[in-house]
């Protein structure tokens, strides 16, 4: 059981974290691709994503976000499985996302996201079982612009809750960001760190390390040698290079490229038990898109 546990917390720290990566307040816009191939198979996960933030000032340095984001993940299964493949082709993850950000004092500020999320087959009607609700709470000081200090830099302090964690408390949250000088900058913290490398303030490289994933209902359960199926997982740890171009100071085309260190895909039952492994063989990765930014 604890072994499951362990599994389940770190498939939902993937798809939460990779959500609240946004929290940090930036994207207003985001369209992105993302491709990975089965190794030694005609199965492929694609993932298309599309994001939309708008904030509304509702006194000085306060906002409210309102916004929305779809994913559409599907499952090219084309090899012999012992079950209907068709019943899992395409998952869908809708989150409405609700936020508050506002200064606390000349350096910190606060945040707070509230996520409802749908993240079902949807084969049939939306039952309870397609709903999950994310949370979190973040305190952001900003001081990369601040001449004062001599290593300017952006720290992110916060808890998190998704119901599909499995524990009825929240987790920790965070990340640290510098720009080193001119030419380097580096973050780390979940769901993403990297290395980042400035040929100028438009062109940008990178090497990164992140995690990904999702968590869904299965509406129409699959039965797998005597076991139901009520879920599907996915997990990843990734790491490789980016690049990113600024067309503008807020569009940015990017292409992230790399090989996974874990993957592992699973259907499992009502208490997130495994049930069947549909893919745990690390294989390429590659995700692009473009986006709007403060």
């Amino acid at each position: 059981m604890l072994k499951t546990f362990s599994k389940v917390m770190l498939i939902s720290l993937c798809g939460f974290f990779a959500h609240t990566a946004s929290a940090q307040l930036t994207d207003l816009a985001r369209l992105e691709y993302s491709f990975i191939p089965k190794s030694n198979s005609e199965d492929q996960y694609t993932r298309l994503r599309a994001l939309v933030n708008y904030p509304i000032k509702t006194k000085e340095d306060c906002y409210l976000v309102i916004g929305a984001e779809y994913n559409r993940i599907i499952l090219n299964l084309e090899d012999n499985y012992p079950f209907d493949a068709s019943l899992i082709e395409s998952i869908q993850v809708i989150d409405l996302n609700i936020g508050y950000t506002f200064k606390t004092s000349e350096n910190w500020r606060l945040g707070f996201k509230f996520n409802p999320r749908i993240a079902s087959t949807l084969t049939n009607s939306l039952t309870s079982d397609d709903i999950f609700i994310n949370g979190g709470a973040f305190a952001i000081t900003d001081r990369t612009k601040d001449e004062t200090i001599k290593r300017p830099y952006r720290l992110t302090l916060g808890l998190t809750y998704n119901t599909t964690a499995g524990v009825p408390f929240p987790l920790p949250f965070v990340n640290y960001y510098r720009r080193v000088n001119e030419k380097w900058s580096f973050s780390v913290g979940v769901p993403k760190s990297n290395i980042k490398y400035f040929f100028n303030e438009k062109s940008i490289f990178q090497t990164f390390a992140g995690l990904d994933g999702y968590f869904a209902h299965v509406q129409r359960p699959l039965l797998i040698d005597g076991k139901k199926v009520n879920n599907i997982s996915l997990s990843l740890g990734v790491g490789g290079l980016g690049y990113e171009y600024l067309f503008t100071k807020h569009l940015v085309a990017y292409m992230y490229a790399g090989y996974t260190f874990r993957l592992n895909n699973v259907l499992r039952d009502e208490n997130r038990d495994e049930v069947f492994k549909l893919d745990d063989v690390n294989a390429f990765y590659l995700r692009t898109g473009i986006k709007f930014k403060l």
